[in-house]
């Protein structure tokens, strides 16, 4: 994993959202693309491939009017999916039905009344075997802003 300087990691606002509404979530004053950057290296670090990087910001954007909305919900948002087979059979083997959790999805988003704040975070899992894949998710997005 990429080591940050001092400086910039001592930027790191890192709030961890409130488990009752179902996010994990670290605000950063780093640029998007750093973050981007950092969660991508994160995932190819732990050996994962991404499967799919969704621009959901963007379609959002480019459809707002389409849908009869002026409104800008996010200055900047992807969400990135991918796997671990490894995992993903642990948790399927104790539940076939945790086949539902995945892929495992990280956002990265940029609010417009935040501008100068990116936050990545994920849902969190029910109790069981799934607190192993929100442990994994977790330790990315730490990664991801320098906060390992």
């Amino acid at each position: 994993m990429r080591a940050l300087p001092l400086t910039l990691a001592a930027c790191v606002i890192a709030t961890q959202a409130a488990a009752m509404d179902g996010i994990i979530s670290y605000t950063t004053n780093q640029s998007f693309e750093d973050v981007v950057f950092g969660l991508e290296n994160a995932i190819l670090d732990e050996g994962l491939v991404i499967d799919h990087v969704s621009h959901t910001g963007d379609m959002l954007e480019r459809t707002k009017g389409d849908v009869g909305s002026d409104v800008t919900l996010f200055e900047k948002a992807d969400i990135y999916s991918f796997c671990s087979a490894k995992l993903s059979r642990e948790v399927m083997e104790a539940d076939p039905m945790n086949v539902v959790f995945c892929p495992y999805d990280i956002f990265v988003i940029v609010s417009p009344d935040t501008p100068d704040q990116t936050m990545v975070g994920f849902r969190s899992y029910p109790d069981g075997a799934m607190k192993k894949i929100e442990a994994l998710l977790d330790q990315i997005a730490r990664a991801a802003i320098g906060e390992d």
